[in-house]
């Protein structure tokens, strides 16, 4: 697997640096038409890379992958809210959002793979732990049941709050630089609190996720290729369907039943282990529910919050 991983971060990191040095070298609005490309890029890629481990490492592999997979970009749906947060509490112009975002997953893969490391290490050494973090999906599953899901509050920030005292900020972006010197005075710009807030939004919901899918496998390179994979696309989703994600109003309930699937296979995966073929299976089909319920009792239009303009 080490020449996996060479391979892995090297065409991942080739793509980040083409993406912002060629494609996006230069500050713009991303329309529909280019966010539905890079979308079914990074969708189409995340797939080819599951078939690449079925043809090198067997079904097995592959469908843990899948299911990773899908598990990481359902549970991360919730983040696309959280960007347009995000982005509208601190009135970030639309042609700064890519490079918000850029440098805010850019920082997601390093924590990430700390915590997935870590997790890994800790049920390796720790199998008890397995139950904590299937008694935790459970119990995050039943507050997002009875509305007390994740809060996020921008201006309460612990980063933000942090740098706004360590340092003087501008009042305006400047050209989308994180920092600018006035009077001999190094100022923070808010772009750079924009990509705080969006890296400590991202360790909330990896708390969640990554559990979830250490349920599905132990294998640290499968954990990571599929959450980097989802995290990328999901970044390129966001300005596709940004003006349109309420109308997927009961994704809601999928996430709640997917987190409470998981966390009960967790806990009795020393009774009984669910095939992954049969985990895959179930999960997407939460996940397909949700999106079909939500097509054929769609919210009132008054409801339905439209993007900033």
């Amino acid at each position: 697997m080490s020449l996996w991983w060479i391979a892995f971060t090297i065409l991942i990191l080739g793509l980040l640096a083409l993406d912002l040095g060629f494609f996006n070298r230069k500050a713009h609005i991303i329309r529909l038409k280019e966010a539905l490309l890079w979308t079914s890029f990074w969708v189409s890629l995340g797939l080819s890379f599951g078939v690449g481990i079925y043809y090198f490492h067997g079904h097995h592999k592959a469908l843990e992958y899948f299911t990773g997979y899908l598990i990481e970009y359902s549970l991360s749906v919730d983040n696309l809210f959280v960007f347009l947060l995000i982005f509208r509490y601190f009135r970030v112009p639309h042609k700064l959002e890519h490079k918000a975002l850029f440098w805010g997953i850019l920082l997601a893969l390093i924590t990430r793979a700390v915590f997935i490391f870590t997790g890994v290490a800790l049920i390796n050494k720790f199998h008890w732990i397995i139950y904590i973090f299937g008694a935790f999906l459970i119990f995050t599953a039943v507050r997002m049941a009875f509305g007390k899901g994740r809060e996020i509050h921008p201006g309460k920030n612990i980063l933000v709050r942090m740098l706004r005292k360590t340092m003087p900020m501008t009042r305006n972006y400047q050209e989308g630089h994180f920092f600018v010197i006035k009077r001999g005075v190094r100022f923070a710009t808010p772009l750079l609190a924009v990509i705080l807030a969006l890296e400590t939004t991202d360790i909330i919901f990896a708390v969640d996720s990554i559990p979830a899918v250490l349920a599905i496998t132990n294998d640290p390179f499968i954990i990571y290729t599929s959450n980097v994979f989802a995290i990328l696309g999901l970044r390129s989703l966001f300005f596709a369907i940004s003006g349109i994600m309420r109308i997927f109003h009961y994704l809601q309930y999928g996430l709640i039943a997917i987190l409470s699937f998981v966390g009960v296979k967790m806990l009795i995966s020393d009774f009984y282990k669910i095939p992954i073929n049969i985990s895959l299976l179930i999960i997407a089909s939460f996940l397909a529910l949700a999106i079909i319920v939500s097509l054929l009792w769609p919210k009132p239009q008054e409801e339905i919050i439209s993007p900033p303009k």
